[in-house]
C-alpha cells in the first residue's frame, strides 16, 4: 500500500498556496498607487477648508486680524484658475467697522467681488503624488473695483489625498491701497475712526483647499 503522508502534505501545501493567492487578489490595492494624476479633471474650492486673511495696522502699532468669509474658485484641467472673494463677507471683528469696509472702502453695491485669476502649467504638477508637496512660483492677476494688478508670489502645493490639494503662500502677499485706487477711501475710514493713521499696506495670507470635481 503506498505511503499517503507525502501526498497529504502536498495537498495541504497546495491548498495553502491557493488560499494565499486568493487573499492577495482580494487585498485592497495601494490608494496612492491608484490615484489619478492631479492634472486629470477639474478642481473646485472647498470653502469650509479655505481661508483668506489680512492684517491691518492702525495708529502705527495696533495690528488687527481680518478675513473674508466667502470664497469660491476653480482650477480647470488646462490650468486656468480663478478665485472669487465676496467683499461683503469681510469680517474685521467689529460690526461698525464691517459696515464701513463694505459701504465706504469696497463699495460692495457696485463692486461685489474681487477676482484673482492665474494660468498654471499642468506639467509642473503632473508628478505630484499623495502625501507630497512642491513649491512653485505663481503669477496672478487681481481685479478689484475696476482695476487690475499683476502679482507674483510663491506657493506650497500639497496633495493631501487622491482628490484633494491645498495651496498656501510661502510668505505673505503685500497689498497696498494705491494698487487699486483706494487711498482716498482709506483716508475716509481713518477720519471716521478718528485715528492718526492706518497703514496703507497689508500682508495677505491664505489657505486654499481644492477637491477634484
Amino acid at each position: 500500500m503506498p505511503n499517503l503522508r507525502p501526498l497529504a502534505l502536498a495537498a495541504v501545501l497546495a491548498l495553502g498556496l491557493v488560499a494565499c493567492a486568493e487573499q492577495a487578489a482580494d487585498a485592497p490595492k495601494d490608494a496612492a498607487a491608484e490615484a489619478a494624476p492631479v492634472t486629470e479633471g477639474a478642481w473646485a474650492l472647498d470653502p469650509a477648508g479655505s481661508r483668506l486673511a489680512y492684517v491691518s495696522i492702525k495708529a502705527g502699532e495696533i495690528a488687527e486680524a481680518n478675513r473674508f468669509e466667502k470664497l469660491t474658485g476653480t482650477v480647470a484641467a488646462d490650468g486656468t484658475a480663478s478665485l472669487d472673494i465676496d467683499l461683503a463677507s469681510v469680517n474685521t471683528g467689529v460690526d461698525i467697522r464691517n459696515e464701513r469696509m463694505r459701504e465706504i472702502f469696497f463699495q460692495v453695491a457696485e463692486n461685489p467681488k474681487a477676482t484673482i485669476t492665474a494660468k498654471l502649467d499642468p506639467k509642473a504638477f503632473a508628478g505630484l503624488a499623495v502625501g507630497q508637496s512642491l513649491t512653485r512660483p505663481l503669477k496672478a492677476t487681481v481685479a478689484l473695483k475696476g482695476m487690475e494688478q499683476a502679482l507674483e508670489t510663491e506657493v506650497l502645493v500639497t496633495r493631501v489625498s487622491a482628490d484633494r490639494v491645498t495651496v498656501v503662500p510661502t510668505a505673505p502677499v503685500i497689498i497696498t491701497t494705491d494698487m487699486f485706487g483706494l487711498t482716498d477711501e482709506l483716508g475716509e475710514l481713518r477720519a471716521l475712526a478718528q485715528l492718526p493713521s492706518i497703514t496703507p499696506a497689508v500682508p495677505v495670507t491664505f489657505t486654499l483647499a481644492f477637491n477634484r470635481s
